[in-house]
Formats: C-alpha cells, structure tokens, sequence
C-alpha cells in the first residue's frame, strides 16, 4: 500500500500519551492497531470521524455536533486528526479531569477560535446537540429549555453576561465547576455516549 505507517506505535508517542492519559501502553497499542484498520493512512478525515460518530446516534442527526468536535480536537487545523489527536481527543472527554473536560468543552463552543465566547456561539453548539436529541426526549425538557434559543438563553444569563457580552475561558471553566446546572445545560451527556461506545464492542 505504500504506507509509511508500520504496524507499531512509536516509542515517542507511546510515552507521551501514557504521560498525558490514563491510558495502559496496552490499551494504546490495541487502539492503535484498530485505528489503522479504520483508517490505514493513520489520520482520519472529518468526513471519517462523522461516520464515526454517526453509528454510535442511528437515531439522530449528529454531524453538526461531530463536525465541531472534529473542529476542537484537530490541534494543529490540518483537516484530519491522527492518533495523538484522537487519543488526546478519547481522554479528555472520558477520563479527563474536570478542568480539562472544561476546557475542552470551552474550545468546542469557541467556534471561531478568538479565546472568547459570543452567545450565538452558545447558539450555535446547542442546535448542534439538539439535533442528537430524540424528538420524544426534547418533550420531557422543562419549559425554559426545550428549545436550542431557550437553552442558549438560560446558559448565557447563568453567567450573568449581556447578549453582546464575551465570556472568557477563566469565566466559562469558574463559572460550570461552581454551578452544576450549567454544566447540565451545555453538554449533550457524555454518559450515554459511553454506554453506546460499550454496546458497540460488546
């Protein structure tokens, strides 16, 4: 096939990713033999990563939501994720500590990347979530955020900003680790993206 990439993870990157995960060198090698049957050029394209993402919601709509996860994990904006970034990617979301979860969660809802956070970014990532909500699901939702407009508007006066208000990474991270509710409110729930996760290996 002309592939550059041997079978073998390198050493280098094997033991930065057990520094900055909680991943085994076991784990990691397994992943990566996986990773290169899905993806034998050993990066995956945001086209990729949205057929991905897709099998694990058959029910739902999610190649918004996916296309601006892509958008946070693809560190270096070359268009595709390689293992380092998909790793790095897999642990933030799972197993990272809550700070770091955080400041994911805040690049993910930066959307044009400038370090700060307008309300029509908020906008913008609560549609993308909304469209992996089930319509049967959205009608169980309290009246004051059963739509992605009303979402918004209960994350952004949470933080107490004006519509044209910016709201800093500092801010975003203080603001969700001291109020359970926002945390609530900006994430589509992880919990259930692990268990689809489980279902699909077992």
């Amino acid at each position: 096939m002309g592939n550059s990439k041997s079978g073998a993870l390198s050493k280098e990157i094997l033991e930065e990713l057990q520094l900055n995960t909680k991943f085994t060198e076991e784990e990691l090698c397994t992943w990566y033999q996986s990773f290169l049957k899905e993806c034998p050029s050993g990066r995956i394209t945001q086209k990729e990563f949205e057929s991905i993402y897709s099998k694990f919601f058959p029910d739902s709509d999610p190649k918004a939501y996916a296309q601006h996860v892509f958008r946070s994990f693809d560190a270096n904006s070359d268009g595709t994720l390689d293992f380092k970034e998909y790793v790095i990617a897999l642990h933030m979301t799972t197993a990272g500590k809550p700070t770091q979860k955080l400041e994911w969660a805040f690049s993910l809802y930066d959307v044009d990347g400038n370090g700060a956070i307008s309300k029509n970014e908020v906008l913008e990532i609560v549609m993308a979530i909304f469209k992996m909500i089930k319509p049967e699901d959205v009608k169980h939702l309290p009246d004051d955020e059963n739509t992605p407009e009303k979402r918004a508007e209960k994350i952004w006066a949470f933080f107490g900003k004006k519509d044209d208000d910016k709201l800093t990474e500092k801010e975003f991270i203080e603001g969700t680790l001291a109020n359970k509710e926002i945390l609530r409110l900006i994430q589509f729930e992880p919990q259930k993206v692990k268990e689809r996760i489980k279902e699909k290996k077992q």
